[in-house]
């Protein structure tokens, strides 16, 4: 039964992981909390109900659903951060909560506010180690947020625009006298955060069959709170965290009820804040951070 928790506990931390990512890229880079990416995730995970509602191809689906993450989240950059850049600092915090609201309120109108069970495109799949059960789709979900990390440290340290981002994040300033368009860079860092929204969003849909207007609040809770027990700033970080979160919360159901989440979640994030005020990786990995 342990190794049930851990397994369960690691794939609802994967979904986590990809929301800490999104939020690490924005402070990392930025120093910009982005409050439309709970908006951003929900609207993938509906998006996905409806597509596969709709007789859609599973493949389709998923590329549309996660598409849908990136072409939002550059419209968030373009009339928040880029647009309001040199208002007062808490302005584009402010808009991007306005995105937030305007896109549950529009989910609202076209879906109506029930909770919606998400048609799987095909037969679930598991296999069993031992007394354990593993869901395929589930272990899926946590490979592609595991990849996409990788993938991601990899630009950030290989590429040129990985070694713009790090010096942005180091000091935007200095950034623009040594030549790295700012303007280009920031609509990348946007993108990316509204994929790796998008695509756990998804994941969340396909794998727990369920997606409702109000699906992304509890989760970028989570998120946030799985990017700051990893190390702000630290995209491994974030991963390290979200597993654990997703650990500690399936261990809380299991043994303490439901009620008892948030206390074990949040309590856990207070302790490590006590003992490791930075986050367990903060400031340890310098080449993972952006």
């Amino acid at each position: 039964m342990l190794e049930q928790q851990i397994v369960n506990g690691l794939m609802l931390g994967s979904v986590y992981a990809l929301v800490a990512v999104a939020f690490t890229l924005a402070i990392g880079v930025l120093n910009f909390l982005n409050f439309s990416i709970p908006g951003l995730f929900m609207v993938a995970g509906m998006l996905t109900w409806f597509l596969l509602r709709a007789g859609m191809p599973w493949p389709l689906a998923a590329a549309l659903a996660i598409a849908s993450g990136g072409l939002l989240s550059l419209l968030v950059e373009r009339f928040t951060y880029r647009l309001m850049s040199r208002s007062e600092h808490f302005v584009p915090l402010v808009t991007s909560m306005a995105f937030l609201i305007l896109f549950e309120n529009l989910v609202l109108i076209v879906w109506g506010s029930d909770l919606q069970r998400v048609p799987l495109p095909f037969e679930s799949v598991s296999f069993k180690l031992g007394p354990t059960v593993v869901a395929v789709p589930q272990l899926v979900g946590l490979a592609c947020a595991v990849l996409a990390v990788a993938l991601l440290d990899l630009v950030l340290r290989k590429t040129r625009i990985g070694r713009g981002l790090r010096t942005i994040a180091e000091d935007a300033e200095v950034a623009i006298m040594l030549g790295v368009g700012v303007g280009r860079v920031v609509p990348v860092v946007f993108l990316v955060g509204g994929l790796f929204t998008a695509l756990s969003g998804f994941l969340f849909a396909l794998n727990y069959q369920q997606a409702s207007p109000f699906m992304g609040e509890e989760i970028a809770l989570k998120g946030i709170s799985a990017m700051v027990v990893g190390g702000m700033g630290n995209i491994w970080g974030a991963i390290l965290g979200g597993l654990l979160i997703g650990i500690v919360e399936t261990f809380s159901i299991h043994l303490l009820g439901a009620r008892a989440v948030d206390i074990s979640v949040y309590g856990l994030l207070l302790a490590i804040l006590f003992v490791r005020p930075t986050g367990l990786l903060g400031g340890a990995v310098r080449q993972a951070r952006v």
